[in-house]
């Protein structure tokens, strides 16, 4: 495909406005369509970005024959179904991570990938930041092995707010999304399934219905472990602060930041094209639309990580 690739984005919140950021660095690509659900912010954000359509509803963007491809930056509990939506119309799909909030959700979009032939990809950030990359990048190359990652996913969301501090619609979920960061990030970077899980969780929020308080441990076949502790109670710095424990060096990955064990910053400039792990995330997906290739992130490669988080919930529950 050498022509323009029309987007329509589904998600005019924090999110979706990373993505419109990024996609503006992106030669080749316009994002023609915005869907959300208050049409008056909707404008106000389609205005800015120069997007024509403007709407409350996906299916009227799905109608749109010069769209080619889809990003989802919707609430966690309408990924799978939206996702198998956009391929039911032909259309390439991005949806942002969790792919689905249970193992069938995100079994279905898999399948349905298979069936069409298209670039269906989750938006499992942490595969494209910089800081992972480099990282990834040395194990690759047999100069580094992880032996332990430490790893601290926190925020203070003790009511329902999203990352610009305004009111949710929906529910957040430290298993079904946070988790998913960390559990596909190990296994990925490990290049080892995982093969053991365990999970416990504190005191269930009487409004919110969730954990507030999680702690997840996890063992590759390689025997690399994994310490994840997760928090929606923490009053400071907020973020998923990832140490990596290996046989030669300690890294200390933050968002697309790093730092060796020292905290002396290393320089992650050159990892790549850009230093936003959203932007980069974009640029494969619109590059496997344009190559006919499997991106990495495709929804195949990260089911396993959904069949983890499927056993832990049964531990939990």
């Amino acid at each position: 495909m050498s022509k323009t690739i029309k987007v329509a984005l589904a998600g005019a919140g924090a999110f979706g406005i990373k993505h419109l950021d990024g996609i503006k660095n992106i030669d080749g690509v316009e994002v023609i369509s915005l869907i959300s659900r208050d049409l008056e912010k909707t404008k106000e954000v389609a205005a800015k970005y120069g997007i024509g359509h403007v709407t409350t509803d996906l299916a009227d963007s799905l109608a749109l024959k010069e769209v080619d491809a889809v990003i989802l930056c919707t609430p966690t509990q309408m990924h799978a179904e939206q996702s198998i939506a956009c391929m039911k119309a032909g259309k390439h799909v991005q949806v942002e991570i969790p792919l689905a909030d249970t193992l069938k959700g995100a079994q279905e979009v898999v399948a349905l990938q298979k069936q069409t032939g298209l670039v269906a990809m989750c938006g499992h950030t942490r595969r494209f930041n910089p800081s992972h990359q480099y990282v990834h990048k040395e194990i690759a190359a047999g100069r580094f092995n992880i032996q332990q990652m430490d790893v601290q996913t926190y925020f203070f969301r003790r009511s329902n707010m999203n990352a610009l501090g305004q009111p949710r619609s929906w529910t957040d979920h430290l298993l079904w999304h946070h988790a998913a960061h960390t559990v596909d990030l190990f296994a990925y970077q490990c290049g080892s399934p995982i093969v053991k899980a365990n999970a416990i969780q504190g005191p269930i929020h009487p409004a919110l219905g969730i954990a507030m308080d999680m702690s997840i441990q996890l063992k590759a076949a390689n025997g690399a472990i994994c310490t994840l502790s997760l928090s929606f109670n923490n009053d400071g710095p907020l973020g998923t602060f990832f140490r990596y424990i290996g046989d030669s060096a300690t890294y200390i990955a933050r968002y697309d930041d790093l730092f060796n064990g020292k905290e002396e910053k290393i320089d992650v400039s050159k990892v790549d094209v850009s230093m936003n792990g959203i932007e980069l995330q974009d640029r494969e997906f619109f590059a496997a639309i344009r190559a006919g290739r499997e991106p990495n992130s495709s929804v195949a490669k990260v089911l396993p990580c959904y069949q983890v988080l499927h056993d832990l919930e049964q531990q939990l529950n």
